[in-house]
């Protein structure tokens, strides 16, 4: 039986609020993320991405207040991301109502971190947040990029998901950094590299803009579809998003 797309609607929070840019840079204010995440879980997300996009930066750890505040307003799964740097932010994040744990900055620094939680709560919990750009130095064209897409590393894209996947990760949230929030589309290359690599689920980021931009991303290989800055602004649905795909015969959930 072909599995449902996911949508998923993410909430980039710094300093307890929802915010947005564009290439990650000139962060906008967008809201309050339970608010927000209250919003589309009742307009039928199959999941929420909750990533503080400062906390790596910042070196603090993730705001958990604000992730127990929002786990108790949605009965989606939640997947909780920044700042996680070891088994223990992991089991307290879990504590306040998170499904899932993102890493990306702190599993590049240490790799073992990945297994370490695989180990201790399952595969299914991990989830490798990819923030990648275009390099064409590397092998597969693409590099990532660590605290929040601010530093670039000289790490080959394609290399280290495999990795990543040996060690345990469950899903690859992979965000392309030079088309996040352009509203141009999905970076359709970068999905299709990741699809033709990975054995668990890819969840594709970054650049969707207009309802035509979600059925391509999911036919190059995509399981979910993530957009961040069309659901804050009403500009886009989760609802007209999902019969958008469907009219494109893509399975979703009703």
């Amino acid at each position: 039986m072909t599995l449902a797309t996911r949508v998923i609607p993410c909430l980039d929070v710094a300093a307890g609020r929802v915010v947005k840019g564009v290439n990650f840079q000139n962060l906008r204010d967008q809201g309050d993320p339970v608010e927000l995440a209250a919003n589309y879980a009742a307009q039928g997300a199959d999941e929420i991405t909750f990533l503080d996009v400062t906390a790596t930066v910042d070196g603090r750890a993730t705001t958990y207040d604000v992730v127990t505040r929002t786990a108790e307003q949605v009965f989606v799964p939640l997947t909780v991301g920044g700042g996680v740097r070891s088994t223990e932010d992991v089991a307290r994040l879990l504590g306040c109502g998170a499904d899932k744990i993102g890493v990306n900055s702190a599993a590049i620094a240490r790799p073992d971190l990945i297994g370490e939680i695989a180990d201790r709560f399952g595969a299914q919990v991990v989830v490798l947040s990819l923030d990648i750009c275009r390099d064409p130095g590397a092998p597969s064209g693409f590099v990532v990029t660590t605290h929040g897409g601010r530093e670039k590393t000289q790490l080959d894209a394609a290399l280290w998901a495999r990795e990543a996947i040996n060690r345990g990760a469950g899903e690859l949230l992979v965000n392309s950094i030079d088309a996040d929030g352009t509203k141009d589309g999905f970076d359709l290359e970068l999905i299709t590299l990741m699809r033709s690599l990975s054995t668990v689920p890819v969840i594709a980021s970054g650049g969707a803009g207009e309802l035509e931009h979600f059925a391509p991303a999911v036919l190059a290989g995509a399981d979910a579809v993530l957009a961040a800055s069309v659901f804050h602004s009403g500009y886009l649905t989760i609802d007209a998003v999902k019969s958008e795909m469907a009219r494109a015969g893509i399975p979703v959930r009703s």
